[in-house]
């Protein structure tokens, strides 16, 4: 934060008749145990009094409010080896990304101010023990059980509406956000006047109106941040593509960090990633040699879906890992939905930015991404989509083409139901003849698409279309779902 906007947020603060559940001045510093109390009892303050951050300002004389400095540098002061910030966050609990900002209000006056986020979920606490302002005095919250409850109950806003950057003017929010990439894509006009650039941004979300000035949600910083590394809270949401020089992460070719918001930087990082992929070998009837390896719609479609799918409060970043032998794609969090009805069914936890995504023509609408991607992918006659949950982290991953024969049973029956998947969201139902065409097989072998076809109804994926008919030859599929 600017000296300038640090300045006019202490302004705003002293405008307060008086100290708050949520705002505190001290003169000098005491102890780094009386800050770590001070930090948890501001933060269950704000959450309590619906406030994004509370503040710790050192350098002010609590009764008058008058400006006086300090001798205090939280950002040069060591508990015993350990630097302060450190030691202050490594007991509190949970952690929470509190911000120290030091700087000078005159050229004889030295400000060092904390700002600190609202407890979400649960109270925040130091060295075990949750603390709570009542007027000017800091008490153990346990003494206060519905102060306590308050916080436990407290609905707390998704992650998208809370407040990335705080205390800022119209001018901040276009020099932070990039207001005409915006207007581009959604194919209107720009404004006349920065007042009308913030309106449309209040009405979409992507800033909100505070009690100091105006804020950038996080939804604004994650999709029109001009760089990410403005906002602390969201630049670890920033996408990393990785290339590795063989089939294994031993040894990395070159790698790649989003810089700017997803809307800024979406076309650049598909158009980075596609140059990383080699050009396609002639791999049969469908395709020219000229082609990449891997369709692009597929790529850009699940790259998307890692965006707009993660768990945004979960540590982790959407990754792009790019093999000599298959692209994974992954993002935090577990899906909402079972990988096997990734095709027919939709539900996102991130609905604001999914909304704002498709608007802004960067995904397919609701439920018909997926199919696009299976069509692609057998348009290309590559082995099945593989997803796999672990570790809290969604993968899922595109394979090089490889030859039928090549492929495991296991390959083979997953390809054959997603094929399967893919026409029933096409009102259509697979045949022996459709499963031929998808692995480009001769109609003389039509044995080995039958052989597949049992082999995934003895796995329970598909189920026969039309189970009065007794005609083998003209027998259907559909998916077990469906």
């Amino acid at each position: 934060m600017e000296n300038t906007r640090l300045i006019e947020l202490l302004h705003n603060l002293l405008q307060y008749p008086h100290e708050s559940e949520w705002v505190e001045f001290k003169l000098n510093f005491h102890s780094a145990e009386e800050i770590g109390e001070r930090i948890s009892a501001l933060s269950n303050g704000a959450c309590i009094q619906n406030q994004p951050f509370g503040y710790l300002v050192f350098g002010i004389d609590d009764k008058t409010h008058e400006i006086r400095g300090t001798t205090f540098r939280a950002k040069l002061y060591k508990k015993g080896n350990e630097e302060l910030e450190h030691w202050l966050a490594t007991r509190l609990n949970p952690r929470i990304d509190f911000s120290i900002y030091e700087f000078d209000y005159d050229t004889n006056c030295h400000l060092s101010l904390f700002c600190i986020p609202a407890a979400k979920a649960q109270p925040v606490g130091f060295l075990h023990k949750p603390y709570i302002r009542v007027g000017s005095i800091t008490r153990l919250l346990s003494e206060f059980p519905e102060k306590e409850a308050k916080i436990w109950k407290k609905d707390n806003p998704p992650f998208e509406k809370e407040i990335a950057k705080d205390n800022l003017s119209s001018s901040d929010i276009v020099n932070l956000l990039s207001a005409e990439t915006y207007f581009d894509l959604m194919k209107m006009p720009y404004p006349s006047t920065q007042q009308g650039v913030v309106e449309k941004f209040l009405e979409e979300g992507l800033i909100a109106k505070t009690k100091t000035a105006y804020g950038i949600t996080k939804l604004g910083a994650l999709l029109l941040a001009k760089n990410l590394r403005d906002f602390e809270s969201v630049e670890r949401k920033s996408v990393r593509v990785i290339v590795y020089k063989g089939k294994n992460k031993v040894e990395t070719e070159r790698e790649q960090i989003g810089a700017r918001g997803y809307a800024i930087g979406f076309v650049g990082l598909i158009d980075w990633i596609n140059s990383q992929l080699p050009a396609n070998e002639e791999i049969g009837k469908a395709l020219r040699t000229d082609r990449r390896m891997y369709p692009e719609i597929a790529i850009r479609e699940l790259v998307a879906n890692a965006l707009i799918h993660q768990d945004l409060t979960e540590k982790g970043f959407p990754m792009v890992e790019i093999f000599t032998d298959r692209i994974e794609i992954s993002n935090s969090g577990t899906p909402l939905v079972s990988p096997d009805r990734f095709i027919d069914a939709y539900l996102s936890r991130n609905e604001k930015l999914a909304d704002l995504m498709r608007r802004l023509g960067f995904c397919e609408e609701k439920g018909s991404g997926m199919d696009k991607v299976i069509f692609n992918n057998e348009l290309y006659q590559l082995p099945p989509i593989n997803v796999i949950i672990a570790e809290n982290r969604t993968r899922v991953t595109i394979f090089k083409y490889k030859k039928l024969n090549d492929l495991s049973k296991k390959e083979k029956i997953m390809a054959c139901y997603q094929h399967a998947c893919l026409k029933y969201v096409s009102n259509e139902k697979m045949t022996n003849q459709t499963l031929r065409n998808r692995f480009e097989i001769e109609p003389h072998n039509y044995p080995i698409a039958s052989k597949i076809i049992r082999d995934t109804l003895d796995e329970h994926l598909i189920k026969e279309g039309d189970p009065e008919s007794n005609s083998r030859k003209y027998a259907s599929y559909i998916p077990y779902w469906a």
